[in-house]
């Protein structure tokens, strides 16, 4: 027992490893989070972002997970950076669980389950839909997923019960990634009881989504030049190659499984479950009409990410063919040895990204220490209500957003603020006016400036040292000045 508990904790910390270097580092603050923690941040304490909230409330209503921290922070004091980190690495230990459960469930050998969790530590995108199936940070969507992932694993084992509430946890978590989790758990369910359950399901979402195509809103020119950006939302806009990519999953599934059938490997839930993925995918590609059309749920939902699932599975799969298939037909110990190539190829790239591809520490739990994040501790020191100018690219420029590292008001943040746009079409104008007006912004001569300050009622302005600017100076250090422009 003891060293079956030892051999659980090493394979936990090495997954944690390798899955944090595949992923570039864990770093806090960046990408995504330019959304989540200003979000959480704000349901902690209702005053912060008052000019900011219209922007991050359209996303902000659907996810249920800020109102826990709220309702936490009420009982024990909450440090952002401390909690992204925590839940990072429960995200990843639940991940690797997921893995191990899931791929048991099949009956998959020990050094299959190794081979299962080696893949799953490589990070890869799904090819153009704009999920990765890790991040350096922590991310909703990823927990989520996980948690989704242990449902399919009580599914499997036709234990429905449980997998409908680990779907409603990850619901909690991140709506559609836990929506997708629970199609699959509800058709596998249906699957169970009788194969013909399943076909008014498959009719009543076709009806449904002939009904939204038909009366459902759309997303007008104006709205859509500003996403215009995000083509993963348009997948009928993708290249060749990544279509073939993603059109392959169900078909590697399929035969895969019917592999199983040949060699008599298969459980009872299984049947179920791979009908369920395959019917999610044929979900998809009914959405592709309703997405071309730009009915506004379809894009709003971000179908394409059932996509993820569908990689998610069939790698797992793919780990148990290599291995208790592919490696044990040749001989029982070639198992071992792929498992093994599996760990060292993820190793070796792991290595690669965080000491040559981007040079970084395997771990940042914080804002690293620099000028950028000097001058956004000054600007958090101000008043709450302060309304930042800065270039529009700053969150990709310095590797933070104003909202994360101030956690100040901010006239524009290109990058998620173009993202969120998605999901309200008055945020989209919003946005589109200000991409348009801040154009140019380094090269901006200095009344342009002192206009687009007055228009949006800014009262400080953050610009490169290497430019001086004639307005009065508030801080400055070796790379940055603050200047008053009230």
């Amino acid at each position: 027992m003891i060293a079956r508990a030892f051999a659980a904790l090493a394979a936990a910390l090495l997954f944690l490893v390798l899955a944090t270097a595949n992923a570039g580092g864990y770093r806090y603050g960046v990408s995504d989070q330019a959304f989540y923690i200003p979000a959480l941040a704000r349901s902690i304490d209702a005053s912060l972002f008052p000019r900011d909230a219209p922007v991050l409330a359209p996303q902000q209503r659907a996810w249920l997970g800020d109102d826990v921290v709220a309702a936490v922070s009420r009982v024990v004091p909450v440090d952002l950076p401390a909690m992204a980190g925590g839940l990072y690495v429960a995200t990843l230990l639940l991940l690797a669980g997921a893995v191990v459960y899931f791929l048991r469930g099949l009956k998959a050998s020990w050094w299959a389950v190794a081979a299962g969790l080696a893949i799953a530590s490589l990070r890869h995108r799904i090819p153009e839909t704009g999920a990765n199936t890790l991040e350096g940070y922590f991310h909703p969507r990823v927990l989520a997923f996980a948690i989704g992932l242990w449902a399919l694993g009580f599914a499997v084992r036709l234990r429905f019960v449980p997998a409908l509430a680990l779907t409603a946890a990850a619901a909690v978590v991140h709506p559609t990634t836990a929506l997708w989790m629970g199609i699959v758990v509800i058709v596998a369910a249906c699957w169970r009881v009788s194969p013909r359950t399943a076909l008014p399901i498959v009719l009543i979402g076709a009806a449904l989504a002939v009904w939204f195509g038909v009366s459902g809103p759309r997303m007008d020119d104006v709205w859509l030049a500003v996403i215009a950006e995000k083509g993963y939302l348009f997948p009928l806009t993708w290249p060749a190659w990544a279509w073939t990519i993603n059109l392959s999953y169900p078909i590697v599934l399929w035969l895969i499984y019917s592999r199983r059938v040949t060699m008599g490997r298969t459980m009872p839930g299984e049947a179920g479950l791979i009908a369920a993925t395959l019917i999610l995918m044929l979900g998809f590609l009914v959405s592709l009409p309703l997405t071309a059309l730009h009915v506004t749920i379809a894009v709003q939902l971000q179908i394409t990410r059932v996509l993820w699932v569908l990689d998610g599975v069939t790698l797992l799969y793919l780990a148990w063919w290599a291995v208790d298939d592919v490696a044990a037909g040749v001989g029982l110990r070639w198992r071992g040895a792929a498992a093994s190539l599996l760990f060292i190829a993820s190793f070796v790239r792991g290595w690669y990204v965080v000491t040559i591809d981007t040079p970084r520490p395997l771990v940042a739990r914080a804002l690293p220490a620099d000028d950028w994040t000097a001058a956004m501790r000054f600007l958090q020191s101000q008043p709450v209500g302060i309304h930042v100018l800065a270039d529009p690219g700053h969150a990709w420029m310095y590797g933070s957003s104003v909202r994360v590292a101030a956690l100040r008001d901010t006239v524009l943040e290109s990058v998620k603020d173009t993202a969120m746009a998605i999901y309200d079409r008055n945020v989209a104008m919003r946005v589109g006016e200000r991409v348009q007006a801040l154009e140019g912004f380094a090269s901006l001569p200095d009344d342009r400036l002192r206009e687009i300050a007055s228009r949006y009622h800014a009262d400080v302005l953050v610009f490169d040292r290497s430019r001086p600017l004639d307005f009065p100076v508030l801080f400055e250090n070796a790379r940055f000045v603050i200047y008053d422009v009230r």
